[in-house]
């Protein structure tokens, strides 16, 4: 297969206006964070030097004492920070350029040290200035507008996003606001009417969805499989149970989410479709997603605690196995879909034992299989998209260029793998377990699984699969209708009449 250009991040290059923009003798003067990139370097710096070990959060705090100019300095030095990756506002970046092109004086003035901020600028060739902390002064704010002020005494134009860019704002001459929300917007012109506005991105229900990772709350559907293998389809405290047990753990689903991309962002920025996730854009502040952690995890602890003990210990065998592969284990080849499949299958144990049902083993084995084959798919895809964009390794993963063929073969051997311990359930376990009226119907299950599984690779090998299986199940028409037909085959079984 030719390889593909990487077109995730092309080189900034902007096509030469027909008119110039404002008069060359006024420098055009940016400010870094939330306005030229579409994130916080402080936050950025933060994130990438925590990463790689949690405990220098004592180290962050020790800096944080000594000011913050100190604090930015020092992530600064420590950090490996990817700025080539950085999300950026298109629309102020083609701005900025198209009137250096014109031989507008362009500067960068931002409160980021300069260590960082001289990276980024080159990242730019429009930038020829900038103004930037130096580990003594944090050149935020009024400090700012003081340094462009005696810089440009004939005046300057600045673009800026906060309220934190009012007094630069009032020491202009000219004013463009960049991504503001109203009350900034607002702010910015009782000083005067701003020459442009840069709008942010429109948020929503499908912005929400998208960082609360709501399709992915599917999974956590399998808490309510109990109920229909136990019989307990119409026990009405079973299901308050469980719909209590789903929420919590899809609220903490959703704070581990986020705490991953926090973990991956340098790696989501290089990739073709996690690139649009949330954060990697920069549509979801950093420290927004620093507030919604705890608090989804707050929240799903007290939900937990409501259930009682079990669900507490639940929740924490999820968090813990989910940290754990967050910071490490997604990074070894083989065992991070173990770990995957270790994870819905703990959701199927949540569901037992939120029902009090018997604990089959074969339905426990059956999720393991079935759940291996569905993330190495997962990764099949992965591997065979990076192969085709001329890369031999995958960003934040263990598998490199050539593996495709063996990740297909070990997912496809599991997922055959469940298909005969459903067979092995059905015909070990079904007929005398006594929740069944009539388990015959039972054996059309394997092949509507075999069917289903078997799609799935087919699909994956074709490379048309969805990145994430689940997300490809809940949208995919001929998945719905084998999942429908054997929704209906389970309750053929639990409530026909007996022969």
């Amino acid at each position: 297969m030719p390889a593909i250009p990487d077109t995730q991040h092309p080189p900034l290059v902007v096509p030469m206006p027909v008119t110039p923009g404002k008069p060359a003798q006024m420098p055009l003067v940016l400010d870094l964070d939330g306005a030229l990139i579409r994130t916080d370097i402080l936050f950025e710096t933060f994130v990438a030097y925590v990463r790689e070990n949690p405990l220098r959060l004592f180290q962050v705090a020790a800096w944080a004492l000594r000011g913050r100019a100190v604090l930015k300095q020092k992530l600064a030095r420590a950090a490996t920070l990817d700025v080539d990756g950085l999300p950026v506002t298109e629309d102020l970046v083609s701005y900025a350029a198209r009137e250096a092109a014109h031989g507008r004086m362009v500067c960068l003035a931002t409160a980021t040290d300069r260590l960082i901020a001289d990276r980024i600028a080159e990242r730019f060739p429009f930038i020829s200035k900038v103004f930037a902390s130096d580990g003594e002064t944090n050149l935020k704010s009024s400090a700012k507008a003081a340094v462009l002020t005696k810089a440009f005494p004939d005046g300057f134009e600045y673009a800026g996003d906060s309220r934190a860019d009012v007094p630069v704002w009032r020491a202009a001459s000219r004013s463009i606001v960049v991504n503001p929300t109203a009350g900034v917007l607002r702010a910015a012109r009782t000083i005067r009417e701003p020459e442009q506005v840069f709008a942010r991105p429109k948020t929503g229900f499908r912005f929400v969805a998208k960082v609360l990772r709501l399709h992915q709350w599917a999974k956590n559907g399998l808490i309510f499989a109990p109920l229909m293998l136990g019989g307990l389809l119409f026990d009405a405290s079973a299901w308050v149970l469980a719909g209590a047990g789903f929420l919590a753990l899809s609220l903490l689903a959703s704070a581990t989410y986020l705490l991953n991309d926090l973990f991956d962002l340098a790696d989501d920025r290089r990739h073709w479709s996690k690139s649009k996730r949330p954060l990697a854009s920069g549509r979801l502040k950093i420290a927004h997603a620093l507030l919604l952690i705890p608090a989804g995890m707050m929240s799903a602890y007290a939900i937990a605690a409501w259930i009682g003990p079990i669900a507490i210990v639940f929740l924490t065998a999820y968090l813990a196995l989910t940290l754990a592969y967050s910071f490490r284990l997604k990074r070894i080849e083989l065992l991070d879909a173990a770990v995957l499949a270790t994870l819905f299958t703990l959701r199927l144990g949540f569901g037992v034992a939120l029902a009090s049902v018997a604990l089959s083993p074969w339905l426990l084995v059956f999720s393991m299989f079935l759940f291996l084959s569905l993330s190495f798919a997962k990764r099949h895809v992965e591997v065979t998209r990076m192969e085709a964009r001329g890369r031999k390794e995958a960003a934040g993963r263990g598998y490199k260029a050539g593996d495709g063929p063996m990740v297909a073969m070990i997912g496809a051997a599991s997922g055959l793998a469940a298909v005969q311990v459903m067979v092995m359930y059905v015909m070990n376990e079904a007929y005398t377990a006594g929740t069944y009226t009539q388990p015959l119907m039972l054996w059309a299950v394997p092949p509507i699984l075999f069917l289903w599984i078997a799609r799935v690779w087919l699909l994956a090998q074709r490379g048309e699969l969805d990145d994430d299986p689940v997300a490809f199940a809940v949208k995919d028409g001929p998945s719905l209708l084998l999942g429908a037909v054997l929704g209906m085959v389970f309750l053929a079984a639990l409530f026909g009449s007996p022969v």
